[in-house]
């Protein structure tokens, strides 16, 4: 079991910034892959980054260059910062932790946060 809490999500015009962290209890956090999803009404949820280790880290095409994730896992915390925000980056962001039961491409049990909503005004 892990819970996860957000913070960080709020109202911003286009090109602002926001930093949105998620601090997860488990005493195993650096056996998880993180991620930030997201969904904005009438759309599917879409992972908008993930990170197994510093150097590994995977965007989606539509935040590359903006978005940055990151971990602690010292401090048990996964954030993202969003800069350049859009008003398409609107949507609840959630916080997701992933751990794979027998490796990278076998089942997954995932862990989600309760979500923070991210709204970017023009």
């Amino acid at each position: 079991q892990v819970q996860l809490v957000e913070s960080g999500g709020g109202l911003v015009q286009a090109g602002g910034s926001l930093r949105l962290s998620c601090v997860a209890s488990t005493s195993t956090f650096s056996m998880y892959v993180l991620g930030w999803y997201r969904q904005a009404p009438g759309k599917q949820r879409e992972l908008v980054a993930s990170i197994v280790s510093g150097d590994k880290t995977n965007y989606a095409d539509s935040v590359k260059g903006r978005f940055a994730i990151s971990r602690d896992n010292a401090k048990n915390t996964v954030s993202l910062q969003m800069n350049s925000l859009k008003p398409e980056d609107t949507a609840v962001y959630y916080c997701n932790a992933a751990y794979y039961l027998r490796g990278v491409g076998g089942p997954r049990r995932d862990y989600w946060g309760q979500g923070t909503q991210v709204t970017v005004s023009s």
